[in-house]
């Protein structure tokens, strides 16, 4: 069975709409650790991670970088002494994606 953390991201055309509320609901229940929140209109997926220091905040935010740049999809990161905020959503669209989930569980592989 494959896990959506193993699904394939597929490319995102700027016509292509957005995942409804209900649908971004559903997705989000193989990720119980994130959260949907609106920013100015525009939903995304967020999760914040936490850490023993600096250092290991910042080596988590390389890798979560690692799997953003193989998949040509970006997020926002902020990184602090002791956390790490990972915001995901599909820039193209102004909104939430399937890879947008594909790749938030992939940010969970890392944290593990």
């Amino acid at each position: 069975m494959t896990t959506l953390a193993d699904s394939i991201c597929e490319p995102c055309s700027k016509g292509a709409q957005p995942l409804s509320k209900a649908d971004a609901q559903e997705r989000l229940k193989s990720l119980p650790q994130w959260q949907i929140v609106d920013h100015d209109g525009i939903m995304k997926v967020l999760r914040c991670f936490k850490f023993r220091d600096f250092a290991s905040a910042l080596a988590f935010t390389q890798a979560v970088g690692d799997i953003a740049e193989q998949a040509g999809h970006h997020p926002v990161i902020v990184t602090e002494w002791g956390s790490v905020t990972v915001t995901w959503w599909t820039h193209a669209i102004n909104g939430l994606h399937l890879n947008d989930f594909i790749l938030a569980a992939r940010t969970d592989e890392v944290a593990e």
